[in-house]
């Protein structure tokens, strides 16, 4: 069982994992200022590791949390990616990048993303937008750099792939009509799948992959939502047959937000063989006893990634 509990801070839990930070290499996406990336990023500046890679779609914002984690952690290096999830010209363009560095990635945090995303819209692909964004973007950019993550065999060493996801994929699949929120839990499904893929197929090479849910926290993420917003997710959770399922909402702090980041990008429990796919809420593990069935069915993260093959024109095997 976690030490931890759902409001402790990622400041606590970067210390007690202070030492395994220290000198690792991060990416991260999603991280304009006010975001729980950026949040995430600032906070394990401060236990020294190595390198922070910030990516996302504004240059000027990511250059922003850049300056922050400078003052508070002056020696820690930083870089910008531009990196757009919607546009999978852009990604490969990103990648390319990527794969000039001179350094591995040790942890990969897929943070960004967009919620119940209105009025219904694509990506340049034609993918609606929320599943473009927050799981074939990641997915497309995840592979392409993977050489930058797993290790040779018998190396010894590992890699960590987190991917943000939320506890609102119990929404479920979309339906036969576009509802956004349903349209943001079969994307939030997606993340939690996506983990479960890679650590089926990676494990033998390193690789490690966790999703998880950072709990409610009203960052930017919502920016455009106001109160008939959020009715619409009332609405759905009524289809759904519950009673107050989404109410009242507890808010955290960012701190508190980025704790189960923190806690899934270097908790030692967490392991090759232990605990590997698994999804995270609270500070902790989730037995598959506490899940809905979609969130971790193997035979569904199959489908979906040779979906997500599909979409994307290239075929991952490994």
């Amino acid at each position: 069982m976690s030490q931890y509990h759902p409001l402790t801070d990622g400041d606590q839990i970067a210390s007690d994992f202070s030492t395994t930070i220290k000198n690792k290499v991060i990416l991260v996406t999603g991280v304009s200022p006010g975001g729980l990336g950026a949040e995430y990023a600032l906070t394990i500046s401060k236990h020294s590791p190595s390198l922070i890679i910030l990516a996302g779609r504004d240059i000027t914002k990511i250059a922003q949390t850049a300056s922050t984690i400078a003052d508070v952690a002056p020696s820690v290096a930083t870089r910008t990616l531009e990196l757009d999830l919607a546009s999978q010209k852009q990604i490969r363009e990103a990648a390319k990048e990527v794969l000039a560095y001179a350094e591995s990635i040790d942890v990969l945090v897929n943070n960004a993303g967009i919620m119940a995303k209105l009025p219904y819209s694509q990506t340049p692909e034609g993918i609606e937008a929320q599943f473009g964004a927050n799981h074939i973007g990641h997915f497309l950019f995840t592979n392409l750099i993977m050489s930058k993550l797993i290790r040779s065999e018998g190396s010894g060493r590992t890699a960590r792939v987190v991917n943000v996801a939320s506890d609102g994929y119990r929404l479920g699949p979309n339906g036969a009509t576009y509802n956004p929120w349903r349209a943001y839990g079969q994307s939030k499904t997606a993340n939690l799948l996506f983990s479960r893929s890679l650590a089926t197929k990676l494990a033998k090479r390193g690789l490690i992959s966790v999703s998880l849910h950072p709990g409610v926290i009203f960052t930017n993420l919502g920016r455009h939502l106001d109160a008939e917003g959020f009715q619409g997710l009332n609405q759905v959770d009524r289809e759904l047959g519950n009673r107050n399922y989404w109410g009242p909402f507890k808010g955290r702090t960012p701190n508190q937000g980025v704790s189960t980041h923190v806690f899934a990008s270097f908790n030692d429990s967490i392991t090759l063989t232990s605990n590997n796919g698994v999804y995270l809420e609270d500070n902790r593990v989730f037995q598959p006893e506490e899940m809905h069935s979609w969130g971790r069915d193997d035979v569904d993260a199959e489908k979906l990634w040779k979906l997500s093959e599909k979409l994307v024109g290239e075929k991952f095997s490994y």
